[in-house]
């Protein structure tokens, strides 16, 4: 059974506090936005949004539902504090990544507000562990403003044709080009490896296509350093969103499900590496 274990009485009330029968659905949300070591977490009424960024050019959000969590109160508008994801990953798996059957790791958490750590207690097979994490000032995020009604081109596969994709193209490429048109080809991925230049086309009626909403055409090329760290949420996933904004800014949501069947999501948002002229096409 879960337990139930408080934080102390002394001290501030917690403007967070959460609890989760299973910690292992959080940490696993947080391993696919794990490729830097610190994540600022924001939470309020309706759950928390954790985010990293690297190079100011590309960030990673995952959501976490406040219905996820057995229970969820925030006592502000708003909470937010940084924190170093690495530790806080090691606190969340401190009785193993894999449990045995019919076991779970419970999770309460209490955070009291600005200069307080984020409190962590576990309890597994009747044995309970508290963490202490410090917390640190939350820096300024890049703002992407990708909202919809920026978006240019949108489609929704089936997460597995994205993993038989990167597990295709030449991963020695520095970049990979995504066209997206309303003609053909209609969905293409491309990479300029060591051993040439490989191309994976999607038909738009394509059994992996579960929508296609493509108004111009569009050709640009990101990073593949920066898309790498994205594969973690891709391989949880079992539909991803990709869309683009009329600056080539891409936008790819994952939607994962936990063991429990609930719904999650987490977004990778990324700045084209350059504009490719039709020209080089």
């Amino acid at each position: 059974m879960p337990f139930s274990a408080q934080p102390p009485a002394s001290g501030d009330p917690c403007v967070l506090s959460a609890s989760l029968d299973n910690a292992r659905h959080l940490s696993s949300l947080l391993r696919a936005v794990h490729f830097q070591d610190h994540a600022t977490c924001f939470a309020t009424a309706s759950g928390l949004r954790v985010t990293v960024e690297d190079a100011k050019c590309m960030q990673a959000n995952a959501f976490i539902q406040a219905e996820i969590f057995q229970e969820f109160a925030v006592q502000e508008e708003s909470v937010i504090f940084r924190i170093n994801l690495s530790v806080l990953l090691d606190c969340l798996t401190i009785f193993g990544t894999s449990s045995l059957p019919g076991t779970s790791t419970a999770l309460r958490m209490c955070y009291r507000g600005y200069g307080y750590p984020l409190m962590l207690f576990l309890e597994e097979g009747g044995v309970v562990t508290e963490c202490k994490i410090n917390t640190q000032e939350p820096e300024e995020l890049l703002d992407f403003d990708f909202c919809s009604t920026k978006v240019v081109n949108k489609i929704i596969l089936q997460s597995e044709g994205l993993r038989e994709a990167f597990a295709e193209l030449d991963m020695t490429s520095e970049v990979l080009q995504i066209t997206m048109s309303p003609e053909k080809p209609y969905f293409r991925l491309s990479t300029f490896g060591n051993a040439g230049s490989a191309h994976l086309d999607y038909p738009r009626d394509s059994d992996l296509m579960e929508a296609f909403h493509c108004n111009q055409t569009q050709t640009n090329r990101y990073k593949i350093s920066l898309l790498k760290p994205s594969t973690k949420a891709l391989a949880l996933s079992c539909k991803v969103s990709i869309r683009t904004d009329a600056q080539g800014f891409l936008s790819l949501q994952y939607m994962i499900r936990n063991e429990d069947g609930q719904t999650c999501f987490v977004e990778y948002y990324c700045c084209p590496d350059e504009n490719v002229t039709e020209a080089e096409l």
